[in-house]
């Protein structure tokens, strides 16, 4: 640290993003919605185009030279993404839309094969929808049952009441790295441990960890993770599904099509190798050009340093914002102590201010150039924990700064004074 600045080049991080430079209202863009979408670097930007230039044509079905570019393309940037989270073979990593469709693809794959009426999956109370409603679309279609691990009221999860949640019935848990909400960390490798030694799998949404710390799946031991490419300064539209190569050999496809088979005839299909029988149809393949660039551009900038400034952000955000009267910040708070990748809490923070509502709060901010996030955030559930309807969300990326700190509390004054 340098003055209490991450010791990487900030400014010459955000010439890497145009959108940066935009005018809101006359006021320059403080973007702070980065646990919806990040920013991208004009780097994955022109990976894109230059493969539709240059390379564009679909994959695994043609010999002609186009084809043959773009396939090892896809594959190379498959390769990537397993150096990325460090999975031990390419063949463990099925590209998906994204973390929604990834807990999907999972939550209809397993529950076919694995689970039977009364079955049990576990999940949390601070899950995101994506890894709610799916479950329960599976309670309805097959009878599974889903339990909920509690929360308490400082934002952890009560470990004591997991371990009492598993049974002979249980058949999956399935919880959330970062809370995208409260910013909690959970101590996944715990929670992984304590599964496994009940003989049950695990899946990981990744959404809010992997943009921010390093993730080693294998280290974790994780049956399945998954992460978006939007929320890792990627496009949208193209995500990960790891899965451990003995759980995709068993599990049956998601979808039905091309790319996804053996033999077809009209009497029996034969289906394809990992990862290639979760894939069907023409796969996002420039899309997954550009994810693999973005992961690139981080690896270059380095996941500790990039740990390291978020964590120093977030520090300071909540000391100056906890000063403003009337704030209420919600999960867990940290002392004043620098930390990083060991950190209890992520790069978001949810808050309220008063009895200012937070659709109002975030619609006077945008004035100021100030984005934030609004709402329930996807978490119903934890709303209704809570005992409220929505929060104000701002959420830190590699590119954000302390000046846009000092924007955002200045913001929230001046509007809480309206008021």
């Amino acid at each position: 640290m340098v003055n209490g600045q991450s010791k990487y080049d900030i400014q010459a991080v955000r010439k890497d993003f145009p959108i940066l430079d935009t005018q809101v209202y006359g006021h320059p863009l403080v973007y702070l919605d980065n646990a919806a979408t990040t920013q991208k670097p004009h780097q994955v930007v022109e990976a894109m185009v230059q493969q539709y230039y240059t390379a564009n044509a679909n994959v695994h079905r043609g010999v002609h030279h186009l084809s043959v570019v773009a396939t090892d393309m896809l594959e190379q940037s498959r390769e990537t993404v397993r150096r990325f989270i460090d999975a031990e073979s390419a063949q463990e990593i099925v590209f998906t839309r994204g973390t929604t469709e990834a807990i999907n693809l999972v939550a209809s794959s397993f529950c076919q094969q694995e689970m039977q009426a009364g079955d049990e999956v576990i999940i949390s109370t601070m899950e995101h929808h994506s890894n709610i409603v799916p479950w329960q679309l599976q309670a309805e279609r097959k009878g599974i049952v889903v339990k909920v691990i509690p929360m308490t009221d400082e934002g952890f999860l009560c470990m004591e009441a997991f371990e009492e949640l598993i049974t002979s019935r249980t058949k999956l848990v399935s919880v959330a790295h970062v809370s995208n909400v409260l910013g909690t960390i959970n101590p996944v490798a715990d929670i992984i441990r304590i599964a496994h030694a009940h003989g049950v799998p695990i899946l990981i949404d990744g959404a809010q960890s992997v943009p921010h710390m390093p993730v080693s799946v294998r280290a974790l031991d994780a049956d399945f993770y998954c992460f978006s490419g939007h929320k890792v300064y990627g496009p949208t539209g193209i995500g990960v599904l790891y899965g451990k190569r003995e759980w995709l050999d068993r599990l049956p496809p998601y979808q039905g099509g091309g790319e996804m088979i053996g033999t077809v005839s009209f009497e029996k299909t034969t289906f394809n190798a990992i990862p290639y029988k979760f894939e069907a149809g023409t796969p996002n393949y420039v899309d997954a050009t550009g994810l693999a660039a973005a992961l690139e551009y981080v690896e270059k900038i380095g996941m500790d340093t990039i740990a390291a400034h978020e964590a120093e952000l977030t520090h300071y955000a909540l000391e100056q914002m906890s000063q403003i009267p009337g704030m209420r910040i919600f999960g867990p708070m940290v002392n004043s102590q620098r930390s990083t990748v060991n950190d209890v809490r992520g790069s978001v923070i949810s808050f309220l201010v008063g009895d200012i509502h937070h659709l109002d709060m975030g619609t006077l901010l945008d004035r100021l150039g100030i984005a934030v996030r609004t709402g329930h955030h996807c978490a119903e559930p934890l709303m209704h924990r809570l005992g409220i309807e929505g929060t104000l969300r701002a959420s830190f990326a590699l590119y954000n700064t302390h000046d846009e700190i000092d924007a955002l509390v200045a913001g929230i004054r001046r509007v809480s004074q309206m008021f």
